[in-house]
């Protein structure tokens, strides 16, 4: 079965936005996912010049460059949420909108030297605590505003088919752009 490029709404479509990502997951480890990404990233933006990078697949679109300053931000609300969750089982998880994080971030003015050194200390500051949670902290939970429950493991197995999904995005990118 071929899997298609892009996943459903995630604030629309709550439960096929979760079964995309996790279905693109499928049997892989998340972590093991999540610690491939920088590397990953790095060896398809090698040697590819600034304009190419800052270039959307389509008007409207993002662009290789926003996509990466984007993977660079959820590692920061991935650690809070985590914090959250293990500061207080069944904590509150808000759901945010991406497009207007990118537009008010400016996304398209980051410099992709910055995203990437963002990205890198981040996941692997994130790798090491998630590698080091308990059994009993990896059975707490949050309440996400949009998803519902939803416990560390799920939380890690979302955020591993999410990194497949933007692997996908940024080839896709690229094809259209070069």
């Amino acid at each position: 079965m071929t899997q298609p490029t892009t996943i459903p709404d995630a604030a629309a479509a709550p439960q096929e936005y979760i079964r995309s990502l996790l279905d693109l997951l499928g049997e892989r480890d998340p972590l093991s996912v999540m610690e491939e990404l920088p590397g990953w990233v790095e060896s398809r933006v090698r040697e590819l010049d600034d304009a190419t990078l800052r270039r959307p697949e389509a008007p409207g679109k993002w662009s290789v460059i926003a996509v990466v300053q984007h993977l660079a931000d959820v590692e920061v609300i991935y650690r809070y949420r985590t914090g959250v969750i293990l500061e207080r089982d069944g904590a509150p998880i808000v759901g945010y909108d991406q497009d207007i994080w990118a537009r008010e971030g400016h996304y398209r003015n980051v410099r992709l030297e910055t995203a990437l050194a963002q990205l890198r200390v981040m996941r692997a500051a994130n790798l090491a605590l998630w590698r080091s949670l308990t059994p009993a902290q990896l059975a707490r939970a949050g309440m996400h505003s949009e998803r519902g429950r939803e416990s560390l493991p799920q939380m890690l197995r979302l955020l591993g088919g999410h990194d497949l999904v933007h692997r996908r995005q940024i080839d896709r990118i690229l094809a259209a752009v070069r």
